[in-house]
């Protein structure tokens, strides 16, 4: 089992930066694939990126690629998504998710954390 827990949210403007954080707990976490999702306000949640378990695979939303990084370090038991040139619309709560395999589809996750806010201004 893996708990995770999302940090690194916050308000910033339009064309800024930020990134995110998933620590997870166990020692099971280099086993599983990561991945982030997201959720607009009076939408529904979708996908953004995921990462296998070596960190050799990634995969985007073409809404985020060539803006949004996804990366980990199993030393840590962290999963990063470094979000550049972002926009109003990336606005949403943003969650972290573990897996056995990485997957555009939330069904194939099994743990989730809490989610942490991103706001961009325009």
């Amino acid at each position: 089992q893996v708990h995770v827990v999302e940090s690194g949210g916050g308000l910033v403007q339009a064309g800024g930066s930020l990134r995110l954080s998933c620590a997870a707990s166990g020692r099971t976490f280099r086993r599983y694939a990561m991945g982030w999702f997201r959720q607009a306000p009076g939408k529904e949640r979708e996908f953004a990126a995921a990462i296998n378990w070596t960190g050799g695979l990634t995969y985007y939303a073409d809404s985020v690629k060539g803006r949004f990084t996804i990366s980990r370090d199993n030393d840590k038991n962290t999963v990063y998504l470094q979000m550049n040139s972002l926009k109003p619309e990336d606005t949403a709560v943003y969650y972290c998710a573990a897996a056995n395999r990485p997957s555009r589809l939330e069904s194939e996750y099994d743990y989730w954390g809490q989610g942490t806010q991103v706001t961009v201004s325009s």
